[in-house]
């Protein structure tokens, strides 16, 4: 069980504060950005004019915030879309800033989703929207100490063959004061609540009986929300005799288990969409500042988790989420779901973020009936990814779809009932995920449940369908049916399968010492 700690003591600012007034920017591109067009600072934004002139310019660089005041498109782009705010120019009769406006924009985010923030990031008249909750926040000072800006979460995990010894050091006097001991492995891992700018130490705890007096393995500086690893988890990569034989049993298990499931909750079990700019901005923002080790490290894979994932021919990376963040996402992602399967649902997981590298398959399989009803893959990021890498989706009739997804794209899916890998090799490049899973509220046996009236049915007869474009021609329309709503990813293979043994021949002929990936064998085309 993931252990959080109590929140460490909120004791100096940052040295760091400034003494000079805030610029006044009209255009976000004058943000400060780097060369991934990702801002290179956290950012405490607020309307320029009357407002700015009730900001202290001694708190500038609190908690690492650069403070800037915005006007013209640059305070409309962000605060314009809030209730009941005036797009066209900051407020100039504010009595205080009480009367006013903030928001604090995170280190990290793309500059095409940067006026987006998530709800809670902003200040609106003395009060944050915490998940639908107003809460007072009635100063500047307070909510830069908050979540919305300068509290954050972060992770440590341990894979050093001893114990390891944490401490916070305490900037103003450099003591360092010991915070918990990490044992070993992903289901040791700690979450605390910390602040940026903070300050830990990890420390062996052997051969001496003080840590202080050992060797120190790993110093800290927290910059945002994150997770560190202090050593690496090893999974080395080796033949596996008799993945033929593992990967059929499998096959042929996973097709039992998706006719087990009798209720449905669309008319093909999948569908595509887009991530809202908000969510997106901070998804996004905290893959990238974690995206490089030690924050990032290989994901514990092993024969009992059996070979979903080639984890012995590739690297499959892992990049622990803080509890608390993921709750926010979580329950925005659960209103998506919710407006696609058109019923109440409950949160039961959300897994990642998982990046695939080069070589990466993923057997076609369905998720756990008890608690995966309707889900969401989410693409968080790709980077050097030369050919599409496509989830592979069958829907009620066993036809195979192919989707093809962009960063910020979401694919709703039925998870435990509709078939879904990704068989193909991935060509070149990382291709990190987010999956999250709901069921209806209360009802862990809602798969064995008949299907409610008013839910579409599912989409069967299609009529005839033909190869109308080419066969590397993904989410296009490429394949054309007399029923047009069988939509446009159905694979230019117009494969489906009719038993197991066709799941494991279609990954067969798709893998890496398959040539041209079309002999499915007995499975049939439409």
């Amino acid at each position: 069980m993931i252990k959080p700690t109590l929140l460490l003591p909120l004791l100096a600012l940052l040295s760091s504060r400034g003494t000079h007034a805030a610029p006044t920017i009209t255009s976000l591109a004058d943000l400060p950005y780097n060369e991934d067009d990702r801002l290179s600072n956290h950012i405490f934004a607020y309307p320029a004019g009357k407002c700015a002139s009730f900001i202290d310019p001694d708190n500038d660089g609190m908690w690492q915030h650069k403070f800037v005041a915005l006007d013209g498109e640059a305070y409309g782009a962000v605060f314009g879309h809030l209730e009941d705010v005036d797009a066209a120019a900051p407020p100039a009769d504010a009595d205080s800033f009480l009367d006013c406006l903030a928001v604090c924009l995170e280190k990290g985010t793309l500059r095409s989703v940067v006026a987006r923030p998530l709800p809670h990031r902003y200040w609106k008249n003395g009060e944050v929207d915490d998940e639908g909750e107003h809460v007072r926040v009635d100063d500047v000072v307070k909510f830069l100490t908050t979540d919305s800006c300068g509290k954050v979460e972060y992770g440590f995990v341990s894979y050093h063959p001893n114990p390891v010894k944490v401490y916070w050091v305490d900037e103003r006097t450099g003591e360092r004061r010991f915070n918990q001991e990490l044992g070993h492995g992903e289901h040791e891992t700690s979450f605390i609540a910390t602040f940026v700018g903070h300050v830990f130490q990890f420390y062996d705890s052997q051969p001496n009986d003080d840590p202080l007096d050992n060797e120190m393995l790993y110093e800290l500086n927290v910059s945002n929300h994150g997770i560190v690893s202090i050593g690496r988890h090893e999974q080395p990569h080796m033949p596996r005799e008799g993945i033929e034989n593992e990967v059929r049993t499998t096959m042929m298990n996973e097709w039992r288990r998706h006719l087990v499931v009798k209720r449905t909750f669309s008319a093909l079990g999948f569908d595509k969409g887009r991530l809202p700019d908000d969510l997106y901005a901070s998804l996004g923002s905290y893959y990238y500042n974690n995206r490089d080790p030690p924050h990032k490290g290989l994901e514990e894979w092993g024969r009992h988790k059996g070979v979903f994932v080639n984890y012995w021919e590739t690297d499959v990376n892992f990049i622990q989420i803080p509890w608390h963040l993921k709750r926010r996402w979580q329950t925005r992602l659960r209103e998506l779901v919710e407006a696609w399967a058109g019923v109440e649902l409950e949160t039961t997981d959300m897994y990642g973020m998982r990046e695939y590298t080069k070589g990466a398959r993923l057997l076609t399989h369905v998720d756990r009936e008890s608690t995966h009803a309707a889900s969401l893959i989410v693409n968080i990021a790709q980077e050097n990814v030369s050919r599409p890498w496509t989830i592979e989706v069958h829907d009620h009739a066993d036809r195979l779809h192919e989707v093809v997804m962009e960063p910020g794209d979401i694919v709703y899916y039925e998870s435990a009932k509709a078939l879904h890998g990704r068989n193909t090799p991935l060509q070149s490049g990382n291709y990190i995920n987010l999956f999250t899973h709901y069921r209806p509220v209360d009802d862990p046996e809602w798969y064995l449940r008949d299907t409610p009236e008013g839910t579409p049915e599912p989409l069967m007869d299609v009529g005839k369908c033909s190869l109308a474009g080419e066969l590397d021609q993904y989410s296009e329309g490429a394949v054309q049916c007399d029923n047009h709503a069988i939509g446009p990813h159905v694979s230019p293979t117009m494969f489906y399968a009719r038993n197991g043994n066709d799941l494991f021949k279609w990954w067969k002929s798709v893998g890496p010492d398959e040539e041209g990936g079309n002999d499915v064998g007995d499975g049939e085309e439409l």
